[in-house]
């Protein structure tokens, strides 16, 4: 699957295009000697230009990083070989391998743990080179069915998904900066009926490192755990009919937390996507509640918490242009106390204790197989921090950052 059940299920009520979040109807045959494999994948290129000087703290555009500020930029390359198990046969069995090329596949911090790591246990790389799904997919012919995933696959929590082309807009929401991406470990999903599908899991650890552990000093049988559920409006349900809702939580040790050793960390998620009377717009909510726990064995007495809450709305305007809109607000509360005293924010999910965040995306398909988009980003720090800009607190620290984007994706 290119996508999460959430985005698939942002699909079927056109918050995001079917052209995007389903590419595998466009794959080609692989020469294999599984003649059911196929090939998509897509190369991602964006331009962005933020306004005024200063910009080093600015929001990253896309996935991107700093390093995508004012220039044209190669984003990633996404190459995807996948043979989904049948679904006729309830002993059904596939695979899907993901892999990312170009400098998102570095921030996604998916390479194995025998990389180099640094003091605070993030893996550091600058290979331009990412595994971001590699399992094995099981049926078992118990109930309904139980599919299920083995390996490194993508995280079952959050609205947007790594894949940009498969989120209604360009850049990621401050929501999608507080979630993991990816996990190692096993999840099986389980569908009641057609309103109703549970999903469970255990990996290693909260993500994203490949074959990570947890924290020497907890018990081995510490892992990430994970769980979800998803309900989808039956079709005699008048115009609601399509609409889903999603709710999902997620514990385990994080060893990209951001402070020595890493963290325990949970992270509650609810969200839905709405049709509405009007055929041509969607909407759509998002909560994201996170708690990291405190790790006094790391030398570190912390509790954080974030919270961050999006809307979203798309209006289909003709077959070719859509128009996408979205609204954010979040919060986040750091209690800190080390040897050398009153700690700062030493973990910082968003830049600031408080930011807001508007976006406006307008997308043409003027290409066959091309997705093309114009997005305009504004962001305010209401924390009084001055956070953009050139530094926090600096003498060219700003409230409000801007930025025009460009975003050119070829889908095969």
């Amino acid at each position: 699957m290119k996508c999460n059940q959430w985005t698939l299920g942002l699909a079927a009520v056109g918050l995001v295009s079917l052209t995007s979040a389903a590419r595998a109807d466009q794959a080609n045959a692989v020469l294999t000697s599984l003649n059911a494999t196929t090939l998509s994948g897509y190369v991602d290129t964006s331009m962005v230009w933020n306004v005024g000087t200063h910009n080093e703290n600015d929001p990253s555009p896309g996935f991107a990083g700093a390093g995508g500020h004012d220039g044209f930029n190669l984003d990633v390359i996404d190459l995807d070989l996948q043979k989904p198990a049948d679904a006729t046969d309830g002993w059904g069995a596939g695979y899907n391998v993901e892999l990312w090329l170009g400098p998102q596949a570095n921030l996604l911090a998916s390479q194995s743990s025998s990389a180099t790591t640094v003091h605070d246990g993030s893996v550091q790389s600058a290979a331009d080179f990412a595994v971001k799904n590699a399992y094995v997919e099981l049926k078992t012919p118990v109930g309904n069915g139980i599919d299920w995933k083995i390996g490194v696959f993508d995280t079952i929590i959050g609205y947007e998904v790594a894949d940009g082309p498969n989120n209604p807009n360009f850049t990621r929401s401050y929501g999608f900066g507080v979630e993991p991406t990816t996990h190692t470990g096993v999840l099986g999903t389980y569908t009641v009926n057609d309103m109703l599908s549970v999903s469970a899991g255990i990996a290693n650890t909260f993500g994203p490192t490949i074959n990570g552990r947890a924290n020497p000093n907890e018990a081995e049988s510490y892992k990430a755990y994970m769980g979800s559920v998803s309900f989808t409006a039956p079709k005699d349900w008048g115009w609601v009919a399509g609409s889903t809702a999603y709710a999902c939580v997620i514990n385990g040790f994080n060893m990209n937390d951001g402070f020595d050793g890493g963290g325990n960390q949970t992270s509650f998620y609810t969200g839905m996507t709405l049709n509405t009377p009007l055929k041509e717009l969607k909407v759509g909510a998002s909560y994201d509640y996170v708690a990291v726990g405190k790790q006094t064995d790391v030398g570190v007495d912390e509790s954080e918490y974030v919270y961050v809450i999006g809307a979203y709305a798309t209006y289909q305007c003709t077959e070719k242009l859509a128009l996408s809109a979205r609204g954010e607000y979040g919060s986040e509360t750091v209690s800190a106390l080390t040897s050398d005293g009153p700690g700062q924010n030493i973990s910082s999910f968003l830049p600031s204790t408080k930011v807001l965040e508007g976006t406006l995306t307008a997308s043409y398909d003027l290409w066959k197989n091309v997705l093309t988009r114009f997005e305009v980003r504004w962001d305010h720090d209401s924390g009084a921090h001055r956070v953009f800009g050139s530094g926090f607190d600096s003498s060219h620290g700003k409230d409000n950052a801007f930025a025009f984007m460009g975003n050119v994706v070829y889908k095969f």
